[in-house]
């Protein structure tokens, strides 16, 4: 189970739904704190409802994520999982073919995240 079969083959969603449990086992046992994550999700969220509106400049303040990432996992060393599953969606976005396909892989891209959000929450990450 990698993030592109997810970004590219799983319709019914349950790789994602795993793969998102396992992730957040890796940042509560690395001592990933919410207000970091939400620190990055704050971002994407303003990406997300930059995306219908103006695609363009979204698609390059979600490029501009990954060195944010970089930075961040460099202050914060427990960020470098996140950053690694992040940084491999954002590509698979960018390898759309088309906008309707690029569209598709941003709202996995979402989905991603925010599974990854609650399971951290639900598995105890802390504060």
């Amino acid at each position: 189970m990698t993030v592109t079969s997810i970004m590219t083959s799983d319709k019914s969603g349950q790789e994602l739904v795993t793969f998102a449990q396992q992730t957040a086992s890796q940042l509560v046992r690395d001592n990933l704190n919410r207000a970091q994550i939400r620190t990055i999700f704050t971002e994407v969220r303003k990406i997300e409802a930059l995306w219908d509106a103006d695609p363009v400049v979204a698609l390059r303040r979600l490029n501009m994520l990954k060195p944010k990432l970089d930075y961040q996992t460099a202050r914060i060393p427990a960020v470098k999982t996140l950053k690694e599953v992040l940084t491999q969606a954002i590509e698979e976005v960018n390898k759309a073919g088309d906008e309707k396909e690029r569209d598709r892989r941003f709202r996995v891209f979402m989905d991603i995240f925010e599974a990854i959000l609650a399971y951290h929450r639900t598995l105890g990450g802390s504060n």
